[in-house]
């Protein structure tokens, strides 16, 4: 079925010249197949710029920035190893700036009526960043840094992330936990990697909500857990603009976790996530993506859950 798109979509052919070592789980393929299976729709197609330093220092220190530089330069020889799980080689750099750019630019083009919404195809993913540490595939945390900037660019009063990744946004956490105008919500295995997000971490004012979820957990948990915590929580905050940290992970085919949705899951949230934009923030919602690791079940939860966005 073919859906009428109204979209922006935010990528670049440098996110495909980030290149852990083979076998890793965070590899080129996985933008790839999202981008393949969006080729025929009829998105509003922008080259994702280099984040300025002065955006990423909302969420990263100028002395955090300045450290990678370094490591960056190693990558000319060889891979660089960040921490255990994350990498960085010679096509990073352009890669890493290009990624949080995407998500600057998402929120300039959505706040300026360019668009509605925005989906920004990127990678490496961002939300286990914290603003001193890369962590878990990521090295600048984009979504974080697209929310502060709708907040201090744009004057905003209030934004917020949802997350329905199935390994929990620290990073992400880390910078709403202090930040009142922003609202963290997540749904997310526990336990697991990285091993935070318990209920009882609420930040400043209540305003993260965490809803961890059992090994094994399915739609129907799923969905009550969204539907009791977090989707009510974002009507509540009654956001300007929200951001969500689309990764697709969950699925019940995830080669690094095991909770059990289907692909009609992330479709289901794009829905309900639709129709919390048109009532706080008059349709404004830039997704991002992060996790999913088979690469059948990424695609397709990713166009599922963008053809729910569009449909009426």
């Amino acid at each position: 079925m073919r859906y009428i798109w109204r979209m922006l979509l935010f990528t670049h052919p440098s996110m495909l010249r980030h290149e852990p070592p083979g076998g890793h789980a965070e590899h080129p393929g996985r933008l790839q197949a999202v981008l393949d299976a969006l080729a025929d729709a009829d998105l509003d197609r922008r080259e994702a710029p280099r984040a300025e330093k002065n955006a990423i220092a909302r969420v990263h220190p100028h002395a955090y920035i300045e450290a990678l530089e370094p490591a960056f330069a190693e990558t000319a020889e060889a891979r660089v190893r960040l921490d255990p799980d994350t990498y960085i080689s010679a096509g990073s750099r352009e890669a890493i700036y290009r990624a949080a750019g995407a998500c600057v630019a998402a929120v300039d083009a959505v706040m300026n009526g360019e668009d509605e919404m925005a989906f920004c195809a990127v990678r490496p993913p961002g939300h286990h960043a914290e603003p001193m540490a890369p962590m878990g595939f990521c090295i600048f945390n984009n979504v974080a840094i697209a929310a502060m900037h709708a907040l201090d660019a744009h004057g905003l009063s209030k934004v917020a992330v949802i997350d329905f990744d199935v390994h929990h946004g620290n990073g992400t956490q880390t910078i709403a936990e202090r930040e009142p105008r922003l609202m963290f919500a997540s749904t997310h295995q526990a336990p697991l990697y990285p091993g935070t997000g318990a209920v009882s971490e609420t930040g400043v004012n209540h305003n993260v909500v965490n809803a961890p979820l059992p090994a094994g957990a399915a739609s129907a948990e799923w969905r009550r857990a969204m539907e009791t915590r977090v989707l009510p929580a974002l009507d509540a905050f009654a956001p300007d603009l929200i951001l969500v940290s689309a990764g697709f992970d969950a699925h019940k085919a995830d080669p690094l976790a095991q909770m059990a949705l289907e692909t009609e899951d992330f479709a289901w949230a794009g829905q309900r996530l639709k129709e919390l934009a048109l009532r706080h923030c008059k349709g404004k919602l830039v997704s991002t993506l992060e996790g999913g690791y088979d690469l059948g079940a990424l695609a397709g939860s990713a166009v599922a859950y963008l053809a729910a966005l569009q449909r009426d």
